[in-house]
């Protein structure tokens, strides 16, 4: 019996309209990946990825024709961009892997569906479907999507061996698709331990950004913990562990706070994160601050104030996930009050009886009154408080 895919972009008429470009000249469409995976798991895809036998440079003429803007965006690999309606589509000619180095592919043409899907990595996204949304299924991942069943296509190392980034898919994939009551694949899981020195072969923007990915997932604990326990972890952030982690998940979904990728890697900790993953300096920073506010026993009206409402909600939560309890509304209503509150003093107030470093040394000091009297105290009050406390 055929399975047959519901989604709304799979109805839109410029997607129909660019299978129609291919179909109406004796080409096949299949749509294939990410967007089959997850029109049936009833979730939304960013991006509509489309295959044929149709070669590269017959995509571009096809879309002349018509008058449809193509794109070259990868046409050494077979794909080439279309952009129907203002949306863009990327449609790759079926391929085979002619060899591989860890990193990347050489790959030739294919007219054969089967031996496009046998070059993938999970069989879940070895997925296609027809413009009317019947599913085609070469591999089998349609019983292993239905399972929430993670597995690699084939021999899992030899899968590993042609892109070790797919060690990192795998546990992503676990993440966002598995089911963490039937437990990870254990001969993926196997591979991934051993392929972990293929990872040195792999960029450090690579593995931040797969990172990134997987701890924006509802909830990344049970992948990383399958991470930790086959030394992918330790190998890719020395120092890291998934005990706070754990407890923060717990956190969140009692706050009803939504995922952080970025509160949950400081729970992860490790050594030199920021360099490991090439963390943005403006990610970098933020790491900083939610770990330095962690260690600190400032209040939550103080970060918020020092911090702004939501980095500190970050952190009290963190903290929250430290003592083994639970955030408080009481704590993120203070951090709110702290993040609208306008130190009251400038330097020209405390001018010229205050001069030079001693200037800042006073004004620091009265912020500190200010902060500690819960943010009471008027200009008045601390401009008699620095005549009080003298130079």
């Amino acid at each position: 019996m055929n399975t047959t895919l519901t989604a709304d972009w799979l109805m839109d008429p410029d997607t129909q309209a660019v299978c129609t470009l291919l179909t109406d000249a004796g080409y096949n469409a299949w749509f294939v990946g990410g967007c089959v995976r997850d029109a049936l798991m009833s979730r939304d895809s960013a991006d509509i990825d489309i295959t044929t036998n149709a070669r590269p440079e017959a995509v571009i003429e096809l879309a002349a024709n018509a008058g449809v803007k193509s794109v070259p965006t990868g046409i050494d690999h077979g794909t080439v961009t279309l952009v129907a309606g203002g949306k863009p589509f990327e449609i790759t000619t079926l391929r085979e892997d002619v060899s591989t180095d860890g990193r990347r592919a050489t790959v030739a043409f294919s007219d054969d569906i089967a031996v496009d899907a046998a070059r993938r990595d999970l069989t879940m996204n070895a997925l296609y479907a027809l413009p009317d949304g019947t599913v085609v299924d070469p591999l089998g991942g349609l019983d292993d999507l239905r399972a929430r069943r993670v597995r690699f296509i084939g021999d899992p190392e030899e899968r590993i061996a042609e892109d070790y980034l797919r060690i990192l898919r795998f546990f992503r994939f676990y993440a966002q698709c598995g089911d963490p009551e039937g437990g990870i694949d254990p001969e993926g899981l196997a591979a991934c331990a051993a392929g972990l020195d293929g990872l040195d072969h792999v960029s450090a923007e690579r593995i931040g950004a797969e990172m990134r990915k997987l701890l924006d997932v509802a909830d990344p604990a049970p992948a990383l913990a399958a991470m930790r326990a086959s030394g992918v972890l330790m190998r890719l952030m020395p120092g890291a562990g998934t005990g706070l982690l754990t407890v923060l998940i717990h956190v969140e979904e009692a706050a009803r706070l939504a995922p952080s990728w970025l509160r949950r890697l400081a729970a992860l900790g490790g050594e030199d994160v920021a360099d490991t993953l090439r963390l943005s300096k403006a990610d970098a920073g933020q790491l900083t601050r939610l770990v330095s506010g962690l260690h600190a026993t400032s209040t939550a009206g103080e970060l918020g104030y020092r911090e702004g409402a939501e980095t500190a909600i970050d952190i009290l939560a963190l903290r929250a996930a430290a003592f083994e309890r639970e955030m408080t509304e009481a704590e993120q209503v203070e951090a709110h009050f702290g993040a609208e509150q306008v130190f009251p003093l400038k330097a020209k107030d405390l001018m010229p009886e205050f001069q030079g470093p001693l200037l800042g040394a006073k004004l620091a000091d009265l912020q500190r009154r200010w902060i500690d009297s819960g943010f009471t105290q008027s200009k008045d009050e601390l401009i008699a408080a620095a005549g009080e406390l003298g130079g």
